[in-house]
């Protein structure tokens, strides 16, 4: 007869180390796509925003043939105004939209 215990990860199978990945040198950062993340953020949008976020998601899967998520579309976007800001510094997309919201 067969057991009926059922076989349960070990610690070490659970407890796995991690690593973090090297940073990119050069401004071609790459967003880290579909992971398991070990760290979290959370982020207060408002309604236009979060609705803004959504209809992006439901474009990019109607007319471009791409299934991601919200958290996806942010780690694109967080990447993309990362690589800008080190390639460009001052002249950052970032800095002038921050700067004329001062």
């Amino acid at each position: 007869m067969a057991s009926r215990r059922v076989r349960l990860p070990g610690a070490d199978e659970i407890f796995r180390p991690t690593v973090p990945e090297p940073r990119p040198a050069s401004p071609a950062r790459r967003p880290t796509g579909r992971q398991r993340h070990d760290s979290k953020i959370t982020v207060y949008v408002s309604s236009g925003e979060l609705l803004d976020l959504e209809r992006l998601r439901l474009t990019l899967r109607a007319e471009h043939d791409l299934t991601v998520d919200r958290g996806r579309i942010v780690r694109e976007a967080i990447a993309v105004v990362l690589a800008d800001f080190e390639s460009r510094g001052e002249r950052s997309t970032l800095v002038r939209r921050l700067r004329d919201d001062a």
